[in-house]
This record gives C-alpha cells, sequence and structure tokens, in this order.
C-alpha cells in the first residue's frame, strides 16, 4: 500500500503518513507517485525529480472548491520540476461532495496535453515523450541550480515548527 506523505481531513484518524515518495521503474519508464495534498507541498514532486522521475502520477479526490489550487499547482510542479505531470481526480458527487474531474496530461513546460471534462465522466489518452523533457531542463535549468544548502535551512526552521 503506497500512502501520502501529507494527510488531510479525517485521514490523520484512520492511517499514518507516508515515509518518502517513491519512483518506481516501469516498462514506460521511471514514476514518481504523490496523492492528493502531497501537490501542495513543492519538496514531494522535487524529491520524486531527483529520484528519476521522468512522469510523476498525482492521484487525488480533490472537491470542487479547491479546483482553482489543483490546476495551479499541478502546473506549476511539472514547470519547477521539468517532469511531465499526470493528474488524476475523482469527479461526480460522493457523500454530498462535488469533485470537478478534470484530470488532465501536463508537459515539462506547464502547458497542459490533454484534459478530461469537468463534472462527468470522461476519457482522455495521451502520449509522453520523455525526449521532451531536456529542450525544457536546457532553458528552465531548475534541476541543475538547485543549491543543497538552501534545503538545509529549510529543515532547521521547519523543525521548529
Amino acid at each position: 500500500m503506497y500512502l501520502p506523505t501529507h494527510s488531510v481531513f479525517e485521514e490523520k484518524r484512520y492511517f499514518r503518513q507516508g515515509y518518502t515518495p517513491e519512483v518506481f521503474e516501469t516498462e514506460v519508464g521511471k514514476i514518481g507517485i504523490m496523492i492528493c495534498y502531497d501537490v501542495f507541498f513543492p519538496e514531494v514532486s522535487r524529491l520524486l525529480r531527483l529520484k528519476g522521475a521522468q512522469l510523476i502520477i498525482c492521484i487525488s479526490a480533490s472537491p470542487a472548491v479547491r479546483r482553482h489550487f489543483f490546476e495551479t499547482l499541478t502546473c506549476a510542479r511539472a514547470i519547477e520540476n521539468t517532469v511531465f505531470l499526470a493528474y488524476v481526480n475523482l469527479t461526480g458527487l460522493e457523500d454530498g461532495l462535488q469533485f470537478w474531474g478534470g484530470s488532465r496530461l501536463i508537459s515539462p513546460g506547464g502547458k497542459v496535453k490533454v484534459q478530461a471534462k469537468y463534472d462527468t465522466e470522461d476519457l482522455v489518452v495521451a502520449e509522453v515523450d520523455y525526449s521532451a523533457i531536456k529542450p525544457v531542463e536546457a532553458f528552465v535549468p531548475t534541476i541543475r541550480d538547485l543549491r543543497p544548502e538552501i534545503f538545509e535551512e529549510l529543515k532547521k526552521y521547519a523543525e521548529e515548527l
């Protein structure tokens, strides 16, 4: 079982948080997994990319009221890490809560390559060409220009919270 690194709502009452984001070697490339609320934490997708992810899949059950956050953050995470990001979201009404759907595939440059319809079940298919990563890395070299010493300072302040 894979658990999100960050829990939200009542999840903490029933599940423990995951320890670290994982990357899996598959027939279609190196795939990193995030779950829902993890997308709010840039360090999760950054760690997946540094572990070699070419594609990050974020599975989610995001209510309609949070649509703007997820649409913005998924594009930002793809750009920050020069990685493909597939966002897969629940759609429809469940326990009185409306889920917006809108699953999408985002390119390393932040462009939405394909997107499912809002508020209804839909299927979209797209191809991922990992060779598209290199030109974006050359233009926006965020991985090359990382400064690990900043992470150490971030860790220091985070531990004081």
